[in-house]
């Protein structure tokens, strides 16, 4: 068992260092869900088999000092040397491959209902978000603000909230499920989006927006246009570029719904389809988006992002966003 145990954690670090330098893609929650599993039969097997073992075996070593003292004292001999509580305890010890993999198993039980259910941690790789969340951002992600899902498959079990314009939103990218992306919702099922020269309007209705200073990218280390922008009665912050035109491109992956959209020179005009959400970075001009790769579905969200809990280079960052 030790042999099989040290190469199934030659494969984890094989499987993790190909997925940390790009050599694949990742599924961290079937990594879990299968590191869950493992362990556990591990730990039945523990306490079913490996346990019950060893404790027969430190109990014939005690029976046998027992018996072997009682002997000597029919003897007439009372001073005994020998003390079996050392050999005792080394019978009973579990070993390494036991500790690593049965004794794992209810941290990384607590780690997967924890990340299945309630709260799920993300980083942000990319400045789409910004100014409202930066590169390098740790953001914490409510798994049951939109409804249970189960872990892995993603189906929903469980309704709960509908997402809500403004909502600040992961969910899994549709030309790529693997992949987790983050946006906001700014259309909901039924909903006419249209973002025009930079303007955008649902249902015919222009969205509120107050402009505000240039926003400094220090990243880009360029000036964007800075405003505030109204949505599902609350406000955030959103960047344009005054250089980039209007239009977009729509990617050649975008395919379902297609019809719904329709390009020109000046932008986009979407219906968004029934159990679908149209979602919008708040970097306008650099984001990839709803606006090239077209809508999300129900059956792909995650959940809802609402927390920065740690950014290690600017601390300040730490707290609630909308």
């Amino acid at each position: 068992m030790s042999a099989l145990t040290g190469l199934l954690y030659g494969a984890l670090a094989f499987y993790l260092g190909g997925w940390y330098i790009g050599s694949w893609s990742g599924n961290f929650s079937l990594l879990l869900f299968i590191l869950t599993l493992a362990t556990f039969g591990y730990w039945l097997a523990e306490r079913l088999h490996f346990m019950p073992k060893r404790v027969a075996a430190a109990s014939a070593i005690e029976a046998h000092d027992t018996q072997r003292r009682g002997e000597l004292q029919r003897q007439g001999i009372n001073q005994v040397d020998g003390n079996v509580a050392a050999a005792r305890e080394q019978v009973l010890a579990q070993p390494w491959w036991l500790d690593w993999t049965a004794g794992l198993f209810p941290v990384i039980l607590a780690v997967f209902l924890l990340r299945s259910f309630l709260f799920e941690p993300f980083k942000i790789p990319s400045g789409s978000m910004i100014p409202t969340l930066a590169i390098g951002d740790l953001i914490l992600v409510n798994k049951f603000h939109y409804g249970v899902r189960l872990p892995v498959i993603n189906k929903k079990i469980v309704d709960n909230n509908d997402p809500k314009r403004g909502d600040v939103m992961v969910f899994r990218y549709p030309v790529d499920p693997s992949i987790d992306y983050i946006k906001r919702v700014i259309g909901l099922p039924g909903d006419e989006v249209a973002y025009l020269n930079k303007q955008l309007s649902i249902n015919g209705q222009p969205v509120e927006t107050r402009p505000l200073p240039d926003f400094y990218d220090e990243d880009s280390l360029r000036y964007a246009q800075q405003s505030i922008e109204v949505l599902g009665g609350k406000e955030h912050r959103i960047l344009t570029d005054k250089d980039r035109p209007g239009f977009v491109i729509p990617m050649p992956q975008f395919q379902k719904h297609r019809d719904n959209c329709r390009y020109n020179a000046e932008g986009v005009v979407c219906t968004v389809p029934p159990g679908h959400y149209f979602m919008m970075g708040d970097n306008r001009d650099n984001s990839q988006d709803s606006r090239f790769w077209g809508f999300v579905s129900d059956k792909n969200i995650v959940g809802k992002a609402f927390f920065v809990w740690m950014n290690f280079g600017n601390l300040e960052r730490i707290g609630a966003f909308h």
